[in-house]
Order: C-alpha cells, then sequence, then structure tokens
C-alpha cells in the first residue's frame, strides 16, 4: 500500500490510489528480471522513487490538455507517477534503452494509464512540442536544455511558463553551469520530510 504518498496527497481518488499500489507492487516483481532500479534500492520504492517523481506535482499543477516529455525516462520515473496524478495530461516517456522501456509500458498498462505513449530513441529525433520538459538526475542542466529546447512550446497552457524540470540531487553549482541565475532551484525537504529529500532539488529553468 502507497500510505507514504497518500499522507502527502490525500485527495487521491481510488483509481490513483490503485494505480500507485500496482506501481508497488509491479515494480519489485519486474526488476528481479530487468534492473531498472537499484537493487539494493528497491525496498525504498515509494519514497525514493514514486513519492521522488511526484516532487514535480507539488511544484506544478499541469493544466488538462498539457503535453509533458519525460526524457531519460528509464524504468518510467518520474513519467508514470504523474501521468497517474495528471490523467488529463498527455505524457511522452523517451528513453535509449528499450528493455527499461519495456518495464515501464508494463507497467502503465496494469495501471490502465490511457494519457502515456513512449519512444524508443534519442531525444534528437523528437520533433513534437510540449509545455514542459521533465527528468530525473540525467545530466547537467545546460545539456538538457541544450538537447531539448527545441520540443518546448512556446504556446501556454499552464500558469508556470513553459521550460524544463529536474530532479536532482548534491551540490548544483557545476549542474547548473550559465543556468544558474535564470533557474529555480527548490528544496525538496520542504514539501517532503524523509531523511532522503534532505540533500534533494527540484531545478526548473524556464524557456
Amino acid at each position: 500500500m502507497a500510505q507514504i504518498i497518500e499522507k502527502y496527497f490525500p485527495s487521491l481518488s481510488d483509481a490513483q490510489r490503485q494505480a500507485f499500489d500496482t506501481m508497488m507492487r509491479l515494480y519489485p516483481e519486474w526488476n528481479a528480471r530487468i534492473n531498472v532500479i537499484s537493487r539494493k534500492d528497491i525496498d525504498n520504492l515509494e519514497i525514493n522513487h514514486l513519492l521522488h517523481s511526484l516532487a514535480i506535482a507539488r511544484f506544478v499543477e499541469f493544466q488538462p490538455g498539457s503535453r509533458v516529455m519525460d526524457f531519460g525516462t528509464g524504468g518510467g520515473l518520474p513519467g508514470l507517477p504523474l501521468a497517474v496524478m495528471f490523467p488529463e495530461t498527455e505524457f511522452l516517456l523517451v528513453d535509449r534503452t528499450a528493455k527499461k522501456l519495456k518495464v515501464a509500458d508494463a507497467v502503465a498498462r496494469e495501471c490502465g494509464l490511457r494519457n502515456v505513449e513512449f519512444r524508443h530513441g534519442d531525444v534528437a529525433e523528437i520533433k513534437e512540442k510540449f509545455d514542459f520538459v521533465v527528468s530525473r538526475a540525467v545530466m547537467p542542466q545546460p545539456d538538457l536544455l541544450k538537447l531539448c529546447r527545441k520540443n518546448i512550446s512556446a504556446e501556454q497552457h499552464n500558469a508556470l511558463p513553459n521550460g524544463l524540470i529536474s530532479l536532482k540531487g548534491g551540490d548544483l553549482q557545476s549542474d547548473l553551469g550559465n543556468l544558474a541565475a535564470r533557474s529555480e532551484v527548490v528544496d525538496i525537504a520542504g514539501w517532503f520530510k524523509e531523511p532522503f529529500f534532505e540533500t534533494k532539488k527540484l531545478v526548473y529553468t524556464p524557456v
């Protein structure tokens, strides 16, 4: 049971609760076959992976009709938990490793998610436009933005200007580089009180 998620998001619908419970069951099963989460960390799935992904849901409420691309999704994080939270937002999950996308696709189907698509390949090949690109510790923010800037739409659907949202940890000085002055850095520990989040940050760079 995803009890900690429910503690921070008490307004979940029955369908959302069931989806998170399904993720809690499926990820360990799949991870035994295809390693998408560190084997020593799979016991911390709810806090370190699902709830961590949902920090983005605390930062921005995607409006219906928004489009979001998850760059380097791996086994579906942060994209799948966000797709549960925002059923009227469309998500494209992109990764270069086919076997990881296989896990994400299986989890999405079992959870009944109809607002998610998957793309195997490099983000350079993606031509579509999105309101936001999200990512979880894939690469430094300037490198991420250089690759996905072309995919961020000029058309606005949300109160927050379109841009790049990343989940990161540790010292961000070298990570942000020339984007430091125009990026917003939020301490996730301000939202979630578990010790894991003490060094975790959300970084938002508008485009």
